[in-house]
């Protein structure tokens, strides 16, 4: 049997177990991980940046962010009421909640080597869900892969964590029976490779991957002649961060009234200095995505290897759908509108998105609530007079949004209800109360939120146990 077989054997024999554990136990593993992780943290820090380059004081602040979420799901599943308890007293006495579907295979991103990585928001979702984990190490980078997985083997009972590497051992992954969902971040070839094979088994199963996005940013007139100087610096740190390698970099800019900054851009683009990257891969990926666009836009100001900048018309870009697709770097193209109008067609025209942002100045957002209104279905995460880089670890986060952004955009990947993705809704009707969950019996004996006879009764910790 092969490594990936075996583990995910193990990973099904542990989730006769595991997937029946309290919230406590869980929290408390989840606690146990961030804690074993942060004991290793100058070993893990160290190793990612020899792999990544990606510099100590960013890894240093992953690694907290690593941590944050762990405890963030701990809490969750420690207090209780995520499961979404429901009974009715009906003519049959009908009671509902979340259960963990299973193993999950988590494929590791290159771009966040910690925090969407084999410790990362898949991994500690899925096990705060119940759901033993099986993560697929990123090649970019295998060294901090390996030492990760071996510091949470260490406080995990067996089964439920385990690492495997290679092309190979991913596929046969999604494609092995007791694999029960997919967690996966990165490009859309992948992400779709993925989907398909999950569709093609004899027991089809989800795959939650997030697939890349331009995340528009759209200036309206007033916002850009008031402060066109600020939004640019703001815009060039935004799409310049990190060497461009996140998946909320703004790949797009739209606006009615460019005049000087473009011009303004250009200079700052053009200035930054190159900055290596993740992958020769991905290097090679982005000059020639850098190429591409430099062939069809009507403008460009680039360095090569480094920032690129480019601008054209609305027109050209309607024509040419090419332009809508990502390039994964410090990168972004300037759509230069002539109406109000036409900047309505354009972002109607646009896939779906982790992300849109706009700017406006005071009072101004309230003329373009059609621009809102259209946002809202492309989008996850709507930006007001902000950039969409740095994703706050919150229980209110959306990091998801329409396909080709996930494929999935009833989802997200950070926050709360990332838990979501690895669970099913599981009924239990006419049952003794001696055989139901803690959380659905009569007594509430873990005090958590839920809805009786459509009223929701409040938690232990809201005080109040009378319906509301």
């Amino acid at each position: 049997m092969s490594g990936a077989g075996s583990a995910a054997h193990a990973a099904a024999e542990a989730f006769r177990t595991y997937g029946w554990w309290s919230g406590k136990q869980k929290g408390a593993l989840l606690r146990a991980v961030a804690a074993r992780l942060e004991a290793g943290g100058d070993e893990i820090v160290r190793t990612a940046n020899e792999e990544t380059a990606l510099g100590l004081p960013r890894l240093q602040g992953e690694l907290a962010r690593t941590g944050n979420q762990l405890r963030m799901f701990a809490g969750l599943v420690e207090e209780g009421s995520w499961v979404d308890a429901r009974i009715d007293h009906a003519r049959a006495d009908v009671r509902s909640m979340r259960r963990p579907v299973g193993p999950v295979a988590v494929f590791g991103a290159s771009n966040f080597p910690l925090a969407f990585s084999v410790a990362g928001g898949d991994t500690a979702s899925a096990l705060a869900a119940g759901c033993p984990v099986i993560v697929k190490a990123h090649p970019a980078h295998p060294k901090t892969s390996r030492l990760v997985g071996r510091l949470i083997s260490e406080v995990v009972p067996q089964g439920v964590f385990a690492l495997v590497e290679g092309f190979e051992a991913g596929v046969e992954l999604v494609k092995h029976p007791l694999i029960k969902a997919v967690g996966f971040t990165g490009s859309r070839r992948g992400g779709r490779a993925l989907m398909d094979a999950a569709a093609s088994r004899a027991e089809p199963i989800p795959v939650y991957a997030e697939m890349g996005s331009i995340n528009p940013v759209f200036i309206l007139p007033r916002a850009l002649r008031e402060r066109g100087a600020e939004i640019a610096a703001g815009l060039h740190a935004s799409v310049t961060l990190g060497a461009g390698q996140f998946c909320t970099n703004p790949g797009l800019v739209l606006t009615t009234a460019a005049g000087g900054f473009v011009d303004e851009l250009a200079k700052r683009m053009s200035a930054t200095p190159c900055a290596p990257m993740l992958t020769e891969s991905i290097a090679d990926a982005y000059r020639a995505g850098v190429m591409r666009f430099a062939s069809l836009a009507e403008r460009k100001a680039f360095v090569e290897g480094g920032a690129a900048l480019f601008s054209t018309s609305a027109r050209n870009f309607l024509a040419h759908r090419e332009l809508m697709d990502e390039v994964f770097g410090p990168s972004t193209l300037i759509v230069e509108c002539e109406s109000r109008e036409r900047l309505l067609e354009v972002a109607r025209a646009l896939e779906g998105q982790l992300t849109a942002t706009v700017h406006a100045a005071g009072g101004e957002i309230s003329e373009y609530r059609d621009l809102l209104a259209v946002l809202e279905t492309k989008a996850g995460r709507i930006v007001f007079n902000g950039y969409p880089t740095g994703v706050e670890v919150v229980p209110a986060m959306v990091h998801g949004g329409p396909y080709p952004a996930t494929s999935d955009g009833r989802s997200t990947s950070v926050g709360t209800r990332a838990i979501e993705r690895f669970t099913r809704l599981v009924a239990w009707q006419d049952a003794p109360d001696e055989v139901l969950p803690d959380e659905l019996k009569e007594s509430n004996p873990l005090r958590i939120r839920r809805m009786v006879d459509g009223a929701v009764i409040p938690s232990r910790e809201d005080g109040d146990q009378s319906p509301t």
